[in-house]
């Protein structure tokens, strides 16, 4: 490693630490309003993350809303993502006896109820929407402790400084490579394991294809389908929405059906469409700036962002699932 990243990382590592220590000592009120200031002035400075946004907004919604609105939903979409990065700081104010003054928590009562009748595991299900970290957190404060899948960071500092938060709960943060085996575990002994269903993967690693917005390719994550397919684990999808007062709603939806003999790339997609619908509701509260689209058929049907490439390894996944 260069002395000019080890420094940076040293850097990184020193402001996140400055924000865990600030930003639980903000009001609610406080933190909405510093959250709503960072994700504008965010938009304005992050050129390429901006564009990424844009780019993505217009293959998806290109008909459906005009250039100055789309610049609108990106910069609502950055304030969200500034929200649910500093939630996770405000978190440590969050504890058993006080959680539900912040996460109104909706069907997790029904959840249990059939998980404790069917003695099956559950794979808890969120995207990149609304505050995904907080509707994390509030499976730990429910009493479902989960073992939850994230991507680690570049710089390791931070990912030691954000699994600390992330395990506030009482939750248990593994990495995304050779995940698989230990899911597996988890949910056959009945237990709960949570990741997000969109993150763009490398058709190399374990991904499969869906079709998404209309037939725009998304190589995403396959475990959650493989742990449905092997072992009947339930498929939880999570809604969460962040509301003006501080609070969020956190809503455990029905389980998904998944059909007999369903392939893993079928129960991916069924997993999507699940969501779907959501981020086009809201669409301000995903994340847009995240390049969700990084591959691209050979011969697309639809356009795809500038950022996207053709891959011999993604065209093989195509074929074979």
């Amino acid at each position: 490693m260069s002395p000019w990243k080890r420094f940076r990382y040293r850097l990184e590592e020193l402001g996140c630490r400055l924000l865990a220590w600030a930003i639980p000592r903000l009001s609610r009120h406080g933190l909405v309003a510093f959250a709503d200031a960072v994700g504008a002035l965010a938009f304005r400075l992050d050129g390429r993350g901006r564009t990424v946004a844009l780019a993505n907004l217009e293959c998806v919604f290109g008909g459906r809303f005009n250039a100055a609105q789309r610049a609108e939903i990106a910069r609502c979409a950055y304030q969200n993502f500034a929200r649910t990065m500093l939630d996770l700081f405000w978190a440590e104010r969050l504890t058993r006896e006080n959680f539900r003054d912040w996460l109104k928590v909706e069907g997790f009562d029904e959840l249990r109820e059939r998980l404790a009748r069917e003695k099956r595991g559950a794979v808890l299900m969120c995207v990149h929407q609304g505050d995904w970290e907080w509707g994390s957190l509030a499976f730990g404060f429910l009493g479902l402790p989960t073992t939850i899948v994230a991507e680690n960071f570049k710089n390791p500092r931070l990912t030691a400084i954000f699994t600390e938060r992330r395990q506030h709960s009482g939750h248990t943060i593994i990495a995304q490579e050779s995940s698989l085996l230990r899911m597996l575990k988890i949910v056959k002994r009945g237990g709960a394991t949570g990741m997000l269903i969109d993150l763009n993967l490398r058709p190399d690693q374990s991904a499969t294809v869906i079709d998404a917005h209309g037939g725009l390719k998304m190589c995403v994550p396959l475990l959650h389908a493989v742990l449905a397919s092997r072992i009947g684990a339930l498929l939880v999808p999570v809604e969460t929405q962040p509301q003006p007062d501080g609070t969020c709603r956190v809503i455990a939806h029905p389980p998904l059906e998944v059909p007999e003999g369903a392939s893993v790339r079928e129960i991916a997609q069924r997993c999507w469409d699940a969501f779907e619908p959501i981020v086009h509701a809201r669409p301000a509260e995903y994340l847009w700036a995240y390049k969700h689209f990084r591959y691209r058929p050979r011969d697309p049907k639809r356009s795809y962002p500038a950022y996207s490439n053709e891959s011999g390894k993604f065209e093989k996944l195509l074929r074979t699932g």
